[in-house]
């Protein structure tokens, strides 16, 4: 066996695990992709080089792309540190990358009882939220909601709007759209929480 570079050897697990996957055997990834069962279970075992004409019919049979198979390996995005906004005392757990191609973010956040008042927000677009604990107190313009855990909330953001905790603090699940995302978790001041 020759000796793998760790980016190889991902490649290598990846095209094995999507072809398991899909339950199927070498001769039929082979039939999808033109090549011989031989070769595909060589290129998986590490006893053959994987060159760049391989890996494309390999992802296409597989129903996956070039980027995919060799996305390099980074262990730093596997835990989700919690940050937090030291002018509103919230921690968030952000659990969607930055890049995230859509625009919409995720987040866990934990809002303390006795949270700063701020002023209401108002942007273009709609926030989800449901309650993991607790209950939140979503003021929207001259309305206040309870919302109990177990419960959710959907609401257009041109309505001034804030979250708080009702009483004691609450845990809450967030999706904010690209505007969402720039009006509640870019513009404050993050930073790494050491508890939690």
């Amino acid at each position: 066996m020759t000796q793998e570079e760790p980016l190889d050897a991902v490649i290598r697990a990846r095209i094995r695990g999507l072809r398991l996957a899909r339950g199927w055997s070498l001769d039929a990834l082979a039939g999808r992709c033109h090549m011989s069962a031989s070769t595909l279970s060589r290129i998986e075992t590490g006893h053959r080089r994987i060159s760049i004409d391989q890996l494309v019919p390999i992802a296409r049979a597989l129903g996956s792309s070039l980027d995919q198979l060799v996305e390099p390996v980074d262990d730093d995005d596997v835990v989700i540190r919690p940050r937090h906004d030291r002018g509103h005392g919230v921690v968030s757990w952000m659990l969607t990358r930055e890049d995230e191609p859509h625009g919409l973010a995720v987040a866990k956040m934990r809002i303390p009882a006795r949270r700063p008042t701020h002023e209401l927000g108002v942007h273009p677009g709609h926030e989800w939220f449901t309650v993991l604990s607790g209950t939140a107190r979503l003021q929207l313009g001259e309305r206040v909601i309870l919302v109990e855990a177990g419960q959710a909330a959907q609401f257009s953001t041109m309505a001034p709007h804030a979250i708080s905790a009702a009483e004691g603090q609450v845990e809450i699940l967030v999706i904010f759209d690209r505007d969402g995302r720039r009006a509640h978790l870019d513009a404050i001041d993050l930073t790494e929480s050491p508890a939690d």
